[in-house]
């Protein structure tokens, strides 16, 4: 890192609700957020958007009537983005760039216009614009009404972290001043689900206090399942007075392939990306770690082997959120992220409840974020605590 990148604004929309003092709370009560529905006529466990946040983009959706055909990770991009810049402070100012990501895009969309076309042979005049993935920023784009660039990937289930990444390449260079990152992601539909529960990594009902067993490492079964939400932060070049806190470094590898969902039984791609986001920083100066942990069995594992790998003995506090609002696809790591700068702006470590820790970190001054997706594209933030705490 040539230099501290400072997180000046920071939202979110997902099952924890919308507004920084709800998710926080929410994090603070060991319950989860997770619900049973019918998908595929079998009862799935979920966790959808709380009453309110649904409430709120029904009323976006009206605010225009462009709105009305746009899949629901577009308007939960847009919503988090609008709250995110009134947070930093951006609203009067129009220049900076943008880079939400999305793993799936607007799945409901295409499971839609998809049957549209299987019944009439034919597809709707907005079935393509409707579905690109660059339609997420670019419609953000044109809510705010910006000027700088706007970009749009899907990097699988790390995409919202090498969002974060492309943006401090861009405010490093010199090209950019300000970046608006993250990812959005909208995968309760039925294809969706069904893709998952045939890659046998779909969680049931396990008749068990908390569905997802995230960061049990004694499992035997996979406990993952889905979320959805969105989350976008507002990031500026140098050390700011309203930062919340501070990119201190970022990390990324790519793994060679073995099973196409798999990643190594070490992790070799996450051992290069948290060493890659300390840099000179010395191991035992991490206080705490929000994993990737989606409830999978191997994945679970394999990233705790590649985190006593890089740290051994000064293992930091390890905590995920997967166990209570599920996983979230494209959007995951930034909502992780999202944690780790709570932590630190409340200086309080959020356990995951079903877990024995042996020692809770006192303070918070450095967390690492670490994502994962399919094809082992590894990514790690660490975040640091800014000066004025």
């Amino acid at each position: 890192m040539q230099q501290i990148i400072s997180i000046t604004g920071i939202s979110s929309i997902s099952p924890l609700g919308i507004s920084s003092g709800d998710i926080w709370g929410k994090y603070k009560d060991p319950s989860h957020c997770i619900s049973f529905e019918d998908f595929g006529r079998e009862q799935t466990p979920v966790a959808v958007l709380t009453a309110e946040a649904n409430r709120m983009i029904k009323q976006l959706r009206k605010e225009n009537a462009h709105y009305e055909a746009l899949d629901n990770s577009v308007l939960f991009g847009i919503f988090a983005a609008r709250e995110a810049v009134k947070n930093a402070g951006w609203d009067d100012d129009p220049n900076f760039g943008i880079n939400i990501g999305s793993s799936r895009g607007a799945t409901a969309l295409f499971e839609k216009y998809h049957q549209e076309f299987l019944e009439t042979n034919k597809s709707s005049t907005l079935s393509s614009p409707t579905t690109t993935l660059g339609n997420i920023s670019s419609w953000i784009a044109h809510d705010l009404q910006t000027i700088g660039p706007e970009i749009s990937h899907s990097i699988t289930c790390s995409t919202a972290l090498h969002a974060v990444l492309n943006g401090v390449a861009w405010l490093q260079s010199g090209l950019a001043d300000k970046f608006l990152v993250g990812g959005s992601e909208a995968p309760l539909t039925p294809f969706t689900i069904a893709q998952m529960k045939a890659l046998k990594i779909y969680g049931s009902n396990n008749g068990l206090t908390y569905p997802c067993q995230a960061m049990n490492w004694n499992k035997t079964r996979n406990s993952m399942f889905l979320g959805e939400g969105a989350a976008v932060a507002c990031i500026e070049k140098g050390a700011r007075e309203n930062a919340i806190a501070y990119i201190k470094g970022v990390g990324y590898a790519t793994e060679p392939l073995k099973h196409n969902i798999s990643i190594s039984t070490q992790a070799d791609c996450f051992q290069k990306s948290m060493k890659m986001a300390l840099g000179k920083t010395p191991t035992n100066e991490v206080d705490a770690i929000v994993m990737h942990a989606p409830g999978t069995v191997k994945g679970d594992q394999a990233e705790y082997n590649a985190i006593q790998a890089v740290f051994g003995e000064n293992t930091p506090a390890l905590t995920t959120n997967k166990w209570k609002i599920g996983h979230t696809f494209g959007a995951s790591g930034i909502l992780s992220l999202e944690l780790g700068a709570l932590m630190i702006q409340h200086q309080e470590f959020i356990p995951v409840p079903f877990v024995t820790y042996d020692k809770i970190p006192k303070q918070l001054n450095k967390i690492i974020i670490n994502a994962v997706g399919f094809g082992g594209n590894a990514v790690s933030i660490l975040l640091e605590k800014p000066f004025k705490y």
